[in-house]
């Protein structure tokens, strides 16, 4: 199986002074919780965090089954692009899954499908609701994603959808998403109110 990248280098802002990624979930970290519900969909973890981060993101990941890699943001704060850029230029899979660290709730199944679909394209990318694209939950051939990522980041792209422009990918929409996983999927969590009531759903 494949590599999965998290992205958790971003400051969550919204999410008040703790790092949101190593916030305790129910006893779990949440970025644990991530790499726990990828476990089995991927053989080996990259998590693109910066190095302030790495202490406490290799101490949540104690005892992870599969091989873990952190790969540091080189420039902090230039963005989930520049994150995913960061991560998948440390995987040694042709393809991989890229997951924000905040979506305690992704689906392996739809992973797996996503994998399938990617093949012979630069992407399998979801795309659900009222047409929003879902790039941090998404399949990528692993080059083809770092080149775009450099093309949009010196183009002075910022948002995390500008790479696709340089991609053949396939759209995997909403009915076909149903068919593996409930949007819950897709569902990242952002603030505290958003962090409380999901911890409802998990207990």
């Amino acid at each position: 199986m494949p590599d999965g990248v998290v992205l958790a280098g971003g400051r969550s802002t919204r999410f008040g002074e703790t790092d949101k990624a190593t916030a305790d979930l129910g006893g779990t970290p949440m970025i644990r919780r991530v790499g726990d519900r990828l476990e089995g969909a991927t053989d080996r973890l990259v998590v693109n965090c910066r190095a302030d981060q790495t202490a406490a993101i290799k101490a949540a990941f104690e005892g992870y089954s599969n091989p873990l890699v952190v790969a540091e943001d080189p420039d902090p704060d230039e963005g989930p692009m520049a994150g995913i850029r960061t991560g998948l230029r440390d995987t040694e899979s042709e393809y991989a899954f890229v997951a924000a660290c905040d979506m305690p709730f992704v689906e392996p199944a739809l992973v797996a499908h996503l994998f399938e679909r990617a093949h012979g394209y630069d992407a399998a990318v979801p795309r659900v609701g009222d047409g929003w694209f879902q790039p941090t939950h998404a399949v990528y051939r692993t080059e083809s994603m770092v080149e775009a990522c450099e093309r949009a980041l010196a183009a002075g792209e910022r948002k995390v959808i500008a790479p696709l422009e340089y991609l053949e990918y396939v759209v995997i929409g909403e009915s076909e998403v149903l068919e593996y996983a409930l949007l819950k999927t897709f569902e990242n969590l952002n603030t505290r109110e958003e962090f409380e009531e999901a911890l409802k759903r998990l207990e």
